[in-house]
């Protein structure tokens, strides 16, 4: 690396906040936490990306070891429903193809880097099973959920003081159910959600002011993106809609004095639309491909749905999966929200009808409950409004006790509690001392966060320390 460069980060470093300094500096320090492994729904994801970059097809043949018992049927309430071969011949793989997308630079790079080293004389399998490939993709999901809480604090600091956005960002990062699926399980897709759709609606906030047509463009890329890993991710789009609405109707109004503003916006419309449809393609052609339809969703359309019993209440409060029950800081987030629909109401009516929209969805979903989740993992994809909602309570709070170092006093420690009950209760799940599935008995969930969590932490921490004594 040349001096000048050296010194240009050495600017870059130095202009950066002491809160933005400090998120990049925790970023590093989570660094060791991280399980690289896929498992679970993860084989399913990647396999959108192994299985074309190594058997250069989408058969999935080799991605799961049992694919009769993992694909060809899906348990749900109880029931088991047929998934069988699809009318190509294509194993049934579900899952989005977004987050293939997200992985392919790093795991692409990977894979050149192991048969470079294979000429070399190194003995790594290039099978895409191997460590490379595992470390390219959970670093990369660790590196996208972070700039998604990054992008995030950048959006949430323009309407609050930038010690309440850091301390709501250090909030939603440690004490959400985020953590889980950027650390323990990052083959899943709800951290890469999490950084689309941050990145969206960062970048509607910053273009909001006279967007042209490149950033109309680049708006539908990023929405199509967004689709591509979670289709729910979809609601966020609202944002630029519920923006649009207003200048359709002025420019409708003027027409015929200045028809070319109503020009202006069709033509902005269809642009978005266009590169929406365009980032969506890949979804589109491997469901072709698998399915024999580009619109085909496999079995979500095969099961049954819940729109006669919405389970608005059971997904907030299950004792299982409940929202607030398992990351209880959420109820924070939500209420504010509506505080910044006061002092905000542009971005807090958009936020607040994303938020309610995303939740009607997740209530009529008939995994509801995620399944293996720790909380309800599906709302993983809400991370920047629940940061902006955090932020906005704290900064609501804070007016009530006086000086900003006496709020911060109160409002700091209550945040660190919410974090460590959080990764308590990460610790129970990640070690099976709380059930993943099926009914959680919280007397034993107490009972362990208090008796057990500390002495199992210090057993496995003298456990780690002896060897090097």
């Amino acid at each position: 690396m040349s001096a000048e460069r050296l010194w240009r980060i050495c600017r870059v470093w130095m202009s950066r906040s002491r809160f933005e300094k400090a998120l990049l500096i925790l970023f590093v320090l989570t660094l060791p936490f991280i399980h690289a492994r896929v498992r679970g729904d993860g084989i399913g994801y990647y396999a959108y990306l192994r299985s074309p970059l190594i058997d250069h097809n989408l058969c999935f043949a080799t991605d799961w070891k049992d694919p009769s018992q993992e694909l060809l049927s899906v348990y749900l309430n109880g029931h088991i429903y047929p998934n069988p071969i699809t009318k190509t011949g294509h194993l049934p793989n579900f899952y989005t193809v977004g987050p293939a997308i997200l992985w392919s630079p790093f795991v692409v790079a990977a894979h050149l880097s192991v048969l470079g080293a294979d000429r070399l004389g190194f003995r790594i399998a290039p099978d895409g099973h191997s460590w490379p490939y595992i470390d390219a993709l959970s670093g990369a999901t660790v590196l996208y959920g972070f700039l998604g809480l990054y992008f995030s604090f950048q959006l949430t600091k323009n309407y609050v003081e930038e010690k309440w956005a850091f301390w709501a960002t250090l909030g939603i990062w440690f004490a959400s159910s985020l953590p889980v699926y950027m650390y323990l399980d990052p083959s899943w897709s709800h951290a890469l959600s999490a950084f689309c759709v941050s990145w969206f609606l960062w970048y509607w906030h910053r273009t909001r002011v006279d967007r042209t047509r490149k950033q109309w463009l680049a708006l539908g890329l990023l929405s199509g993106l967004m689709a591509n890993v979670f289709p729910g991710n979809c609601f966020f789009i609202l944002a630029p809609v519920l923006e649009y609405i207003p200048a359709y109707r002025e420019a409708w109004r003027a027409f015929p004095h200045k028809p070319q503003h109503l020009r202006r916006n069709l033509q902005s419309l269809c642009v978005f639309a266009a590169g929406a449809f365009v980032a969506f393609l890949p979804t589109l052609i491997a469901h072709q491909i698998v399915f024999g339809s580009p619109l085909s969703v496999g079995i979500y359309g095969d099961v049954p749905w819940n729109w006669k019993s919405p389970a608005f209440r059971a997904v907030l409060f299950s004792a299982s999966h409940g929202l607030f029950v398992y990351t209880p800081i959420l109820l924070l987030a939500v209420i504010g929200l509506l505080a910044l629909w006061r002092t905000a109401p542009k971005l807090g009516i958009a936020c607040v009808i994303i938020a309610g929209g995303f939740y009607s969805l997740i209530s009529l979903y008939p995994w509801w409950g995620g399944a293996f989740s720790f909380g309800n993992r599906f709302f993983v994809s809400l991370t920047p409004l629940f940061v902006l909602g955090l932020a906005a309570a704290f900064s609501r709070v804070a007016r009530f006790w006086g000086s900003s170092k006496m709020a911060a006093r109160r409002i700091v420690p209550i945040t660190m509690l919410f974090i460590l009950w959080n990764l308590g209760l990460i610790y129970q799940w990640s070690t099976d001392l709380m059930p993943n599935r099926g009914q959680v008995y919280w007397s034993e969930v107490l009972y362990n966060q208090f008796r057990v969590v500390p002495q199992q932490i210090l057993s496995d921490l003298s456990a780690k320390v002896q060897p090097h004594l």
